[in-house]
């Protein structure tokens, strides 16, 4: 009988590189990216598989099929990360991991890996690309959105004007960010604050251009929710000028944050509809 098609990609290490004082760059080949390909998207993401070490799963392995057959807490674990770049030539998928210490599942595994190490993935997915028609851009992030930032910075047309905010840790997470646009890139600074609080600050004291505006906003889910409301009801700014969503949420693992992630979107939007009505 012949094997059924693979549901998952395979990428295998072909090298890392520090490149700011909590992310770690890693560079995936191989024969199992045959079959990967992006459709244009600034933030393309990818869901890393992650394998119990000591439960045996099926073989060929199958993520769908571990979920038809397998308890649920045997079910690989997923994280979710953007696409840094893609090279389909070269077969080669570069993406940005997070790490801080030993916290979380992918960060560490990011921080070890060596050459030769294997990653499963699912996807891509994707949604966003800058509309070159825009008046203006507006791009806003924490950590995990520095990736499909940095992406997007890459895709503007020459002479394009961006505001850019990304709030970091510190002076050492700071990255060289290559654009042709006119690009206002503010580095802010979290110290000892929430996370978001710096960048709800500085998106409501920015000074908005004239003209259109397409923005993306996307980290913690608690400060993109307070940010989308200030756009939709202070800025005026409609849903399809902009892209934004929580990528993460404090205090949950990527499972948990999934598991509320539909229902959070909901009171997000009846809320929105409420103070619109009102």
């Amino acid at each position: 009988m012949a094997e059924k098609p693979a549901d998952h990609h395979k990428g295998v290490v072909l090298r890392t590189e520090w490149i700011s004082r909590h992310m770690v760059r890693v560079v995936l080949g191989g024969d199992g990216l045959s079959g990967f390909a992006t459709t244009g998207f600034t933030d393309h993401y990818v869901k890393l598989v992650f394998l119990y070490d000591d439960v045996d799963y099926p073989k060929p392995f199958s993520v769908k099929e571990c979920r038809a057959t397998m308890p649920r807490e045997h079910w690989p674990r997923l994280r979710t990360y953007t696409v840094r770049a893609w090279d389909p030539d070269a077969r080669e998928l570069t993406l940005d991991f997070v790490v801080h210490g030993d916290e979380g599942l992918a960060g560490p595994w990011a921080a070890a890996a060596k050459p030769g190490d294997v990653l499963l993935m699912l996807g891509p997915g994707g949604g966003y690309a800058p509309d070159s028609e825009a008046g203006w851009h507006l791009l806003v992030g924490d950590e995990s959105a520095l990736p499909a930032i940095a992406a997007s910075l890459e895709a503007l047309r020459e002479g394009a004007l961006a505001h850019v905010l990304v709030e970091v840790d510190g002076p050492g997470d700071e990255q060289k960010l290559d654009t042709a646009a006119d690009a206002r890139i503010l580095w802010l600074y979290r110290g000892e604050r929430p996370v978001g609080q710096a960048l709800v600050e500085a998106v409501r004291e920015l000074e908005f251009p004239e003209g259109d505006v397409h923005a993306f906003v996307h980290g913690e889910a608690g400060f993109v929710k307070v940010l989308r409301r200030h756009l939709r009801l202070e800025r005026g700014i409609p849903m399809d000028r902009l892209s934004i969503s929580g990528y993460w949420r404090a205090g949950v693992d990527d499972e948990g944050w999934r598991a509320v992630k539909k229902d959070w979107n909901r009171q997000v939007e009846a809320e929105e509809a409420a103070a619109i009505a009102s």
